[in-house]
């Protein structure tokens, strides 16, 4: 969501402000400054959140400036993959520690940093006629949550427990229950389904508007996720990442930025566009996992690093041993850049397309023993030294930043959506790709 919220004002009659349940499938993207999930009122308002500063990533749920305080120790800090959110709230318990429960992944939390509960029949602004924000915390000073929002639920008079929206797998995986069998009381509502759609689905029309930003569609789900870029093991203060973290802006030093996932076997498919405006120090490319991840890595210094230029120079770095010149033809910043790593075949190969064609020469690095029984990492560099250095990656979302394919090409698979044809037999890098 990054600048993004939605609002809504609630109906004040009929509702109970007493009794209430706030279901979702959240995804972060960054995790160390606060996060407003729902926020209610604007002066000493309600707010379900995470938290920064000491507490970084622990989840907090505060009613009117502390008439409820109630925060976790577990920190939520994996922006990898999804969180299933539920907090069933029911001031008309007669224990004190029934009237506010937290659980995660369908499990409920018990450990507590804080714990001050609402006093009995406490009325909540949640659920009451207040304007509820989801995404946004009006009072605070970076007010946004950063990240995804998925089957975005509201019941107005019943506290559910999390098996009512999910439900363990074969596996023993929590999952969607995509449909859930709940009342949903006047102030119900049931958003954000399959898409970025603000229009309520539980038949109230309690349809949300989005308030500030743009509120962009993602093939990431519960249900399939794909890989994105780490903004937590490789980031410096000046290396910056954005868009769900499949934007990443480069310093004035040689740095890298790796995908979160590392594969040992499969083969995989993705895309990227470099965006400067000179891209004489931006490369592309794979490492091995033997490739140190300290922040001075350089394009031609890592044996188990195959970094190819996004330039005029075509130069290409092989495990420590550069070739200039080594690309035809050379690529520019309107260019996609699209890279087939095979694990699996008998002699394992990267190939490079431009815009769909491979690279007629530099088009194919057959693999050397680094990249044996090893994870092997989509892989960026650059160097803002001179201009401005930033990728947009494309892992299957079917965005370059902000911008949608224009027309996507075909994929066997089915998974994920990419500009230009999936070369056959390979896939995205995503938890459906990774079970094929």
């Amino acid at each position: 969501m990054a600048s993004t919220y939605l609002t809504r004002t609630f109906s004040s009659s009929g509702t109970s402000d007493k009794i209430w349940t706030w279901s979702s499938w959240i995804k972060r993207s960054e995790v160390t400054g606060e996060a407003a999930i729902l926020t209610a009122g604007s002066s000493a308002r309600d707010f379900i959140r995470f938290e920064a500063s000491t507490t970084i990533g622990a989840l907090r749920v505060r009613f009117s400036n502390g008439s409820a305080d109630v925060t976790t120790n577990r920190r939520f800090r994996d922006t990898s993959g999804w969180y299933h959110l539920v907090v069933a709230v029911d001031t008309t318990q007669a224990t004190a520690s029934n009237r506010i429960k937290i659980y995660i992944n369908g499990v409920q939390e018990t450990s507590f940093s804080s714990s001050s509960y609402p006093s009995q029949n406490y009325v909540t602004k949640i659920g009451g006629g207040y304007v509820h924000n989801i995404g946004n915390d009006s009072e605070q000073t970076v007010p946004y949550f950063d990240g995804s929002m998925s089957h975005v639920h509201f019941i107005d008079g019943t506290a559910y427990d999390a098996s009512a929206f999910g439900e363990y797998d074969a596996n023993g995986v929590w999952k969607i229950k995509t449909s859930p069998s709940v009342t949903y009381g006047t102030n119900g509502f049931f958003i954000l389904k399959d898409g970025n759609s603000v229009t309520d689905q539980s038949g109230n029309g309690n349809n949300f508007t989005v308030a500030g930003g743009t509120l962009t569609n993602t093939e990431d789900n519960p249900s399939n996720v794909f890989a994105t870029l780490d903004a937590i093991q490789y980031k410096t203060s000046a290396l910056t990442y954005s868009n769900g973290n499949n934007t990443v802006s480069f310093p004035g030093a040689w740095v890298f930025a790796l995908s979160q996932w590392g594969v040992s076997s499969g083969k995989w498919y993705w895309e990227a566009k470099v965006n400067s405006g000179n891209n004489a120090n931006s490369y592309y490319g794979i490492c091995a996992e033997m490739v140190p991840a300290g922040n001075g890595f350089y394009n031609n210094s890592q044996n188990g690093a195959i970094m190819y230029a996004a330039g005029d120079s075509g130069d290409i770095y092989i495990d420590g041993s550069y070739t200039a010149s080594a690309q035809t033809p050379q690529n520019k910043n309107t260019d996609i850049l699209g890279l087939a790593l095979d694990l699996d075949s008998g002699t394992k190969t990267l190939k490079i397309y431009k815009n769909g064609t491979q690279l007629t020469s530099g088009g194919t690095v057959n693999l050397s023993s680094y990249y044996n029984d090893t994870l092997v990492f989509p892989c960026f560099s650059g160097n803002s030294s001179s201009a401005s250095c930033s990728f947009n990656v494309n892992f299957g979302n079917g965005y370059f930043g902000t911008t949608a394919v224009s027309s996507a090409g075909t994929n066997a698979s089915g998974i994920g959506i990419f500009e230009y044809d999936v070369p056959t037999g390979y896939t995205a890098l995503s938890t459906k790709g990774l079970n094929l």
